[in-house]
């Protein structure tokens, strides 16, 4: 998989970073709408490590950016910019940060519960089925299982969502386990907050009213340790808000002031 696609003209100065991880492409409808105002970079992540996915970022934007970019990081995409201008602060003008998840483990423990809650029985069990699957050492294609799991979570994720075209080219189990396995040590350990000490740049979150990570698990923390930083709420606005019919419009006026 070709792991950079571009959007618009040069200077490339804005970078969109994808969730998941093991979920690229799904930031391509957010970069297609900025490219009309900047040239933009999607890095694909295929690192099956942390670390690996942390310098595969800094090489591309090296590589293929006009430096210092501005970051827009969505869900674990988020988190992977936030470390990145914490260690390289030298190539992020400005951080923004879509429907992080929770940078300590508190405001985390009712997420699953949250998104299981919206779904109906048969999705319900469903889901179920799926994480039994991909739970299982034997089972053979867990990239088809995740790939579905993916469906149901978004359907519990959208408050009111428009509809649109999946645009992740290949969805990857092992690097899912492997590097979320590693994100989640460092904010159980406190690692993860505390890199926000060394972010020099400004951080801004947008973050719906409806996303099951909660938004005070980002502000509060955040708060704490970044002098230039401020949250934005988006009202009936589940996870992805560029497809909430209610916020799209909203979402994109705040990243296009932003840039």
């Amino acid at each position: 998989m070709d792991n950079l696609r571009r959007y618009g003209s040069p200077p490339y100065n804005v970078a969109v970073i994808h969730g998941g991880p093991g979920a690229p492409g799904e930031m391509a409808p957010v970069a297609r709408e900025l490219s009309s105002i900047t040239g933009v970079l999607e890095p694909l992540q295929t690192a099956a490590s942390l670390e690996g996915q942390v310098q595969e970022l800094h090489d591309i934007l090296r590589e293929n950016g006009d430096l210092p970019v501005t970051l827009i990081g969505w869900s674990w995409g988020a988190w992977l910019g936030f470390i990145l201008a914490a260690r390289h602060p030298e190539l992020v003008k400005k951080l923004i940060l879509i429907a992080s998840g929770p940078f300590e483990e508190e405001y985390a423990a009712g997420i699953t519960e949250a998104r299981m809650d919206r779904l109906d029985e048969e999705h319900k069990a469903e889901a179920r089925s799926l994480i039994d699957v991909l739970t299982d050492p034997a089972a053979a294609d867990k990239n088809a299982a995740f790939a579905r799991l993916g469906k149901l979570i978004s359907k519990a994720d959208s408050y009111d969502p428009m509809p649109y075209e999946d645009e992740t080219p290949d969805y990857q189990f092992d690097v899912f386990q492997e590097v979320w396995g590693q994100a989640n040590g460092l904010r159980i350990s406190g690692e993860l907050l505390e890199l926000g000490r060394k972010i020099q740049c400004p951080v801004v979150a947008v973050h719906g009213d409806y996303d099951p990570h909660p938004y005070r698990g980002v502000e509060e923390p955040l708060s704490r340790v970044i002098e230039d930083f401020r949250l934005v709420l988006l009202e009936d606005c589940g996870h992805r808000p560029w497809f909430e019919r209610a916020a799209r419009e909203e979402f994109y006026n705040i990243l296009k002031r932003e840039l």
